[in-house]
């Protein structure tokens, strides 16, 4: 009888070390997944942020050679870099862009005709 009577004299303390060991490992583990997770964040807004970066720095070269960027793709480079600067970004890509952005619009005029 000595027993029950520790038991039941008892069975709060150890209730309470029993769920305090539970919540102990479940948040072990919650922070264990939440480490990977933020991990895998990272990598993936790294990612996205270097091929918003390339996209910027193709875009550059290809209106470069033409001499002209054209506004819907102007428009469209204006959303790429606001990502790729939300994302962190924020080196050669910013000079490109915004030497982008001060390009013309529109093509030289050629001077000689083709019909001439």
């Amino acid at each position: 009888m000595p027993v029950l009577q520790f038991i039941q004299q008892n069975w709060m303390e150890w209730m309470f070390a029993v769920v305090a060991t539970i919540l102990g490992c479940l948040y072990r583990d919650v922070g264990k997944r939440l480490k990977e997770e933020q991990r895998k964040s990272t990598a993936i807004a790294e990612g996205v942020k270097s091929l918003l970066r390339e996209s910027i720095v193709h875009n550059y070269n290809k209106y470069q050679d033409r001499e002209y960027c054209p506004i819907y793709a102007k428009e469209s480079m204006k959303k790429v870099y606001e990502s790729y600067h939300k994302l962190g970004g924020n080196d050669v890509a910013t000079k490109l862009y915004n030497t982008l952005l001060e390009m013309s619009e529109e093509p030289k005029e050629r001077e000689e005709s083709i019909y001439e």
